[in-house]
């Protein structure tokens, strides 16, 4: 029998042929925490009673999550990662370094490889032709221990999407589309391999958003296979050399075949509170928002960013609207200084937030007020998520919340 996308990554990693269903135990290549789950599994690892981590030069902790800390409590649990990462030599990823899952692609993931992280939008490594997926913190101390997780290994949905988008419409829409097609649990662990044409012709930027948001859909994992293009950002980020190239097998058995018509899909929006109650944004301009957002590790990139700019470029947004941009990492901030994207977003009167979570998981910086209503290009938006249940999200592309951001209402033109 032919093998998926997932189910030979995982074999190689568990030292046998392994398919869809078989609980195995696998090597584990990165693992990951943030300041919300990190401080748990420093206390689960401690009370393993090991001495030392299996790799500790793939052993990352982010603090990223409330970076800076907004209050006292959380600044405590940030200490207790800068004195676990000395203590242990694992890897920490300072304030203003960025999202742990932009990091990880940028520095530590490569197509192959099994990294499993403390964060549910673990994911996003998939887009490397890697299999990465969140763990609770627990499983996460047993893989920094013993280099080794347990898992059972996911059924693959096949996501086959051909054809060109309409001007604008970009791969969030796509992802918003899907998940109002299938629903929210509607891939519930499984692993969801992206192909077809539209696919291949995707930057890496917006395959990253994709992987990002497999979970939102209840899947395991989203994985592509690594091309030319996968080849072009490990070249870019200085590690070429990590490049390989694993296919599934033309006999490969998945659970499922979905196929999308690029053409079909519309410039989607998520509206409250749930990801899959979608809507195209025509149907949407009597929404007024109060506050705009782009960022995270959805849509924080540099090409999201130059998205934005270009929208926006001597304009002002709109009276009403406050506009919040956060760049997903420091690389992607010190690129959008280099190309100008941060004067523009100044001079249309957006505020400029440090690279990290910002807004997006409701700790700190752009808490909504009771019945504000907040356009975002983050990847959830259940009730209280950026701070306030009495608060409304809806999601979108950075295209659509350029947009916004200018008329004052849900709009994409």
């Amino acid at each position: 029998m032919g093998q998926t996308l997932v189910e030979k990554i995982i074999s190689e990693h568990a030292g046998k042929d392994v398919h869809a269903g078989e609980l195995v135990i696998s090597k584990v290549d990165v693992a990951a925490v943030q300041d919300g789950t990190g401080p748990l599994t420093v206390q689960e690892f401690k009370k393993l009673g090991v001495k030392q981590l299996k790799n500790p030069k793939r052993s990352i902790l982010f603090i990223d999550h409330a970076a800076p800390s907004p209050r006292k409590e959380l600044s405590n649990t940030h200490m207790v990662l800068r004195e676990f990462a000395k203590e242990y030599g694992a890897i920490l990823s300072e304030i203003g370094t960025g999202v742990c899952h932009q990091r990880l692609i940028e520095a530590f993931v490569n197509p192959g490889e099994v990294l499993v992280g403390a964060d549910s939008h673990t994911c996003t490594s998939g887009a490397l032709g890697a299999f990465a997926t969140g763990m609770g913190s627990t499983d996460i101390a047993v893989a920094m221990a013993l280099g080794k997780t347990w898992l059972k290994v996911p059924a693959t949905y096949k996501v086959v999407v051909n054809g060109k988008f309409r001007k604008g419409v970009c791969s969030k829409d796509l992802m918003l589309y899907f998940i109002g097609m299938i629903g929210a649990d509607g891939a519930t662990y499984k692993a969801l391999e992206f192909t077809g044409d539209t696919i291949k012709n995707m930057s890496m930027s917006e395959r990253f958003t994709l992987a990002n948001m497999a979970v939102e859909a209840g899947a395991k994992c989203g994985l592509f296979v690594a091309d030319d293009k996968t080849k072009a950002f490990l070249r870019e980020r200085g590690r070429e050399d990590k490049f390989r190239q694993i296919l599934p097998d033309s006999d490969a058995e998945y659970e499922r075949a979905i196929e999308i018509n690029a053409e079909d899909v519309p410039h989607t929006v998520s509206c409250p509170h749930t990801v899959d109650n979608t809507r195209p944004v025509e149907e949407l301009k009597d929404v007024n928002v109060n506050q705009v957002y782009v960022g995270t590790c959805t849509n924080g990139r540099i090409e999201d960013l130059r998205v934005v700019a270009e929208i926006l470029k001597d304009k002002k947004v709109h009276d009403n609207v406050r506009m919040l941009i956060c760049p997903a990492s420091r690389d992607v901030y010190k690129q959008a200084l280099k190309e100008g994207l941060i004067d523009i977003f100044v001079e249309a009167n957006a505020s400029i937030l440090p690279p990290g979570c910002g807004p997006c998981v409701g700790v700190h910086a752009g808490t909504l007020g009771d019945g504000e209503v907040c356009l975002a290009t983050q990847n959830r938006n259940f009730q209280g998520r950026m701070g306030n249940t009495k608060g409304f999200i809806y999601l979108a592309s950075p295209y659509v919340a350029a947009y916004t951001a200018l008329r004052g209402y849900i709009s994409a033109e």
